[in-house]
């Protein structure tokens, strides 16, 4: 299996050298130059346990590496240590329900970070390497990212966030780790100023490969990998499967990579007859898939903050599979696209992708109407995936699946969902939250600078976020 970027440059990368790259040298992402045809395989997977099932189909994508140091990493990623199951499919109501809420941090992306770290100190100790990751989060991929790697060594881990744009809990998941391998720092800007400043920095060539950069938001292919597996564990857990029955299947989509990654599972052989795209006020991925015109616009806060993306990474992968494979043609729209901040590109117009915006009140008023309705309380995100695929149910035959992706703990909102429940609602605090709340915590803040960004990150290496942080205080102090 050979990595290539989707903007052309096709040297050829193992799966090791595309995990430590992240962003080709390009500027575009990694992806596999041919996607297995798993359609045999999967029947016989019925059964296997979260870590078996990764095992098999890590192994596929990433076949450098020996098959004992896959299976060690997923038992280690998802083992014990996991701490609760990976992706248990619960019928809730009409629907059921992928929980992918019980990890670290009580969020999804714990699935695919969990093992990322495990891939990361796997490789870097068989090349003796040293690795320095910059990542961007409007949530929950930087809560998930330090939890996966603050006691891997020879990594470093530089986390960014849109400053008082995510919820009080997701930034004291990260803000409380304490380890001197972990910068946590506050934009003052949007998620998006945070991802183009990751994004500008890994772009820097020169700095990229002194300072040994590499990435752990979903632009690194391992992130993908890693939710692949968790689809086919979804469909694998249906009563369809024994007979290869279709699923849909509605994700709660900021990034597009969480519903790539689905994508992905289908044309790798999964049976997925369809799939439900839900947004929300921050409507750029459903007005490309009704129109055909991705367009970038202001980005707006709202009840799901994680969500609150006008530019979304992987839709570059997916521009690449709508454009037949031609990097030519996907570095010609992302050029366009950055100088205009508009293409109009020839969307799939067959019948399997449906995408809808929901509204903060839509938001709210599912996550009260299921509750009264099943006794389950959703997080705002997952009561979007919710609301859309309700708004498309009739188009599926009955006997599909049909599966909502649960992203978030709904703990981790309690101040917007009290807003619609009684404060006394099952759900609504979490034993792992409330430790957090009486915590050190330890912050770092940044304009939205590229440049203010890079000095920050060398000196980081050079000191240690404890070496940095004095440095702060003392330059802060009145005599310093």
């Amino acid at each position: 299996m050979k990595y290539i970027s989707t903007r052309g440059d096709s040297t050829a990368r193992t799966f090791s050298e595309a995990v430590l790259e992240g962003l080709a040298d390009d500027g575009g992402l990694l992806i596999p130059e041919q996607l297995p045809d798993l359609s045999k395989q999967w029947p016989q997977w019925i059964g296997l346990d979260s870590a078996d099932l990764a095992t098999e189909l890590i192994k596929t994508l990433a076949d450098d590496l020996p098959e004992s140091t896959v299976k060690d990493c997923c038992r280690s990623a998802y083992g014990e240590s996991y701490g609760a199951p990976v992706a248990p499919l619960t019928q809730v109501g009409p629907y059921q329900l992928l929980e992918l809420i019980h990890g670290p941090t009580l969020a999804f992306k714990d699935v695919a970070l969990q093992l990322l770290g495990r891939l990361f100190g796997a490789i870097l100790s068989a090349r003796d390497q040293e690795l320095n990751i910059v990542a961007a989060t409007s949530g929950d991929t930087g809560s998930a990212a330090i939890h996966g790697m603050k006691d891997v060594p020879r990594v470093n881990l530089f986390v960014t966030h849109p400053e008082g744009r995510i919820a009080p809990l997701q930034r004291q998941q990260m803000t409380t780790v304490l380890n001197r391998s972990v910068f946590n720092i506050a934009v003052a800007g949007t998620f998006d100023d945070c991802q183009s400043m990751v994004k500008e920095l890994s772009r820097d060539l020169e700095f990229k490969r002194r300072h040994h950069i590499g990435a752990v938001n979903s632009i690194n292919f391992a992130r993908i990998a890693a939710q692949i597996v968790y689809y086919f564990a979804a469909y694998l857990q249906t009563e369809g499967a024994k007979t290869g029955v279709p699923a849909v299947v509605a994700v709660p989509t900021g990034n597009f990579g969480n519903i790539l990654a689905a994508e992905y599972a289908r044309r790798m052989g999964l049976p997925l007859g369809g799939l439900v795209l839900a947004s929300n006020e921050n409507d750029i991925l459903p007005n490309f898939f009704q129109t055909g015109t991705y367009r970038r616009g202001d980005a707006r806060s709202t009840h799901s903050p994680a969500m609150d993306i006008q530019v979304a990474s992987n839709f570059e992968r997916y521009l690449y599979l709508l454009l037949q494979g031609s990097g030519e043609k996907v570095n010609q729209y992302m050029t366009r696209f950055n100088e205009t901040g508009t293409i109009d590109v020839p969307r799939d117009e067959s019948d399997f992708w449906h995408a809808f915006a929901c509204s903060n009140e839509q938001t709210l008023d599912t996550a009260q109407r299921v509750l009264r309705d099943t006794g389950r309380l959703l997080d705002p995100h997952t009561s979007t995936a919710w609301w859309a695929l309700e708004k498309c149910d009739q188009h599926f035959p009955k006997e599909w699946a049909r599966i909502v992706v649960a992203t978030a703990h709904p703990a981790k909102f309690p101040d917007i969902l009290r807003q619609v429940v009684p404060d006394h609602t099952e759900g609504l605090t979490h034993p792992k939250l409330e430790a957090l709340k009486d915590s050190e915590e330890r912050l770092f803040h940044l304009p939205p600078d590229t440049s203010a960004l890079k000095r920050f990150v060398a000196q980081g290496i050079e000191t240690g976020s404890e070496g940095v942080f004095s440095a702060a205080e003392e330059k802060a102090s009145p005599n310093g």
